[in-house]
């Protein structure tokens, strides 16, 4: 079986890398950015009916020995690494080594117990409240490109005192999860997270060029390296790597391995060999409350112009993954890519719309109920987008800001990405990077809208407008200090320069501070409460990326 899979792979990527599909011209002007000399690229790989009808590489896998992408060169392929460790819980299950209601604790003795049990099904979908170990690492004044011990990053996670919330209470993705659950895989299988996934995933399905990469001092055969881009004319930066960890990241793979584990969810091959297998794969995980909380065994399953779609993507470093799967009309779109520019998650909704033009629907009635819950009576008429620009806070510390650049609505996310929107129905816009999110714009007050609701398949959130507050009376040296947080082990130093509340962190990364309301100040990533006692500050909360309510106490 092994063999037989190697061989399709083997024989279908080599005679289509040179084939032609009838859209190529229209596929390929996609990716012309890539396809130029002395830049870093990616490979796509496009699969109907069980067949790579399309697979090409653009740009450079090493930008210093001028070497090439080829079909056979090896990605890191990000958070689709998670995808493979949910696969290994569900065979763990199958085997009878785990059950997904386990508390972690029961695999971990030593992992702390909080106010509510912590359950293994919590970590698969991204519903347990534990902090983000990245943006832990960071906060800590760690380099997430460096060698971090598993220990280190393990006891970091267990020396926080508490969760961000109940588990099961609502979804936020972290990465601590997946990390975890690769302990409970190595835990309940006696075998590391690589050796089990090539035993059991990789080897049955022939993917001979996937591995979790666990020691950065091993050789990765045909590897592709990551490069950041400077600016418009400076060329690139190259992104060292010595990370290893696994389970939320570490595998390495390449198109023709991925389009064999593409098709095994349609007639599958591991474990028992069970059908049952996949169909838990797309069984979304719930909240307290009964409702979806949008993420299924590292996946997410959603409609996109009325058909079931299924996708993943990652970035990791300069490298960026995505695969879009349209599982009815058995067909998926992989894209790899190790320039940090790259959107392959927008790209290949992009391809889609080229190849399955003929099948996309847009039942009016969908349509209709899904405008019809953002409280259709507050869109009568079309606002002006001089009415609808400005601020909307998701929660607080996170803002969509909406400007008007050549007569149209533009938006800039929280981390600093801006793009157009297109108006599509009276108060509703679209974005390209995620066509399956409409956002409608209601309740005119004072001549602005005061209200963003934000829909999708499976997805439904507001945000209030955030109006500016008067800090002319602020007294910004009741502010600094050295603060220390237990949690992480780390001291932040808090000053005042050129006019500016600064916090300097512990890898000596300098943000300034931008007042936001009463004793609270954020930049784009760093959003701080500020606590007093007896009117001296004594301390602050931190929000900062996926990680909430991070105490820090004055020194």
């Amino acid at each position: 079986m092994k063999n037989y899979f190697l061989l399709l792979a083997l024989c279908t990527y080599s005679i289509l890398s040179f084939g032609q599909i009838k859209e190529n011209k229209a596929i390929d002007r996609l990716f012309i950015k890539w396809d130029q000399q002395n830049v870093p690229g990616g490979a796509i790989g496009i699969i109907k009916d069980g067949k790579l009808i399309y697979a090409k590489e653009y740009g450079n896998a090493d930008l210093e020995h001028s070497i090439k992408i080829t079909p056979s060169s090896v990605f890191n392929i990000c958070s689709i690494s998670k995808e493979f460790v949910a696969f290994s819980i569900l065979l763990l299950e199958e085997q009878g080594k785990l059950n997904l209601d386990d508390t972690v604790q029961k695999h971990l003795l030593d992992f702390p117990k909080y106010a509510a049990p912590l359950t293994i099904r919590h970590l698969i979908h991204h519903v347990s409240g534990i902090r983000d170990m990245k943006e832990l690492m960071h906060l800590k004044g760690r380099n997430i490109l460096d060698n971090m011990d598993a220990y280190e990053v393990y006891e970091l996670i267990k020396n926080q005192k508490a969760l961000d919330f109940l588990p099961g209470e609502k979804f936020a993705y972290s990465n601590s999860d997946y990390f975890i659950l690769s302990m409970i895989i190595e835990k309940a299988s006696g075998e590391s997270l690589k050796v089990f996934t090539q035993d059991h995933i990789f080897s049955p399905l022939g993917m001979n060029n996937t591995l979790f990469y666990d020691d950065n001092t091993d050789l990765i055969k045909n590897r592709v390296f990551s490069y950041n881009k400077k600016s418009a004319a400076d060329g690139f930066d190259n992104l060292i790597m010595r990370f290893d960890l696994v389970g939320s990241f570490g595998a390495y793979s390449t198109i023709a391995d991925l389009f064999l584990w593409d098709q095994n969810f349609y007639n599958n091959k591991l474990g028992k060999g069970s059908q049952e297998i996949i169909k838990q794969t797309q069984k979304k995980g719930r909240l307290n409350n009964g409702e979806s909380s949008g993420n299924a065994y590292g996946f997410r399953s959603e409609t996109y112009k009325g058909l079931k779609s299924v996708e993943h993507g990652g970035s990791f470093a300069g490298y960026r993954s995505a695969i879009l799967r349209f599982p009815e009309e058995n067909f998926s779109v992989i894209i790899l890519a190790n320039r940090g520019d790259a959107v392959p998650w927008k790209l290949s909704y992009q391809v889609a719309d080229i190849l399955l033009k003929d099948k996309f629907i847009d039942p009016p009635q969908k349509k209709k109920k899904m405008i019809g819950n953002a409280d259709r009576a507050d869109v009568k008429e079309k606002f002006s987008l001089k009415q609808i620009s400005g601020n909307y806070e998701i929660e607080p510390g996170e803002l969509l800001k909406f400007s008007i650049t050549n007569n149209s609505l533009q938006l800039l996310e929280g981390w600093g990405e801006s793009f157009m929107l297109k108006n599509t129905k009276e108060n509703i816009y679209k974005t390209p990077k995620y066509p399956n999110l409409q956002l409608v714009f209601s309740e005119l007050n004072n001549n602005v809208t005061q209200k963003l609701t934000i829909l999708g398949p499976s997805i439904k959130s507001t945000a209030k407008r955030k109006e500016k507050s008067d800090f002319s009376n602020l007294q910004l040296i009741d502010y600094i200090g050295d603060f220390y947080s237990e949690e992480i082990d780390a001291t932040h130093l808090l000053f005042v320069e050129d006019g500016k509340l600064k916090v300097k962190k512990t890898n000596n990364e300098t943000l300034a501070l931008t007042p936001y309301g009463i004793d609270t100040f954020h930049s784009k990533s760093y959003f701080v409460h500020f606590i007093k006692t007896n009117g001296k500050v004594s301390g602050f909360n931190l929000k900062a990326g996926w990680v909430t309510n991070l105490n820090f106490k004055k020194k």
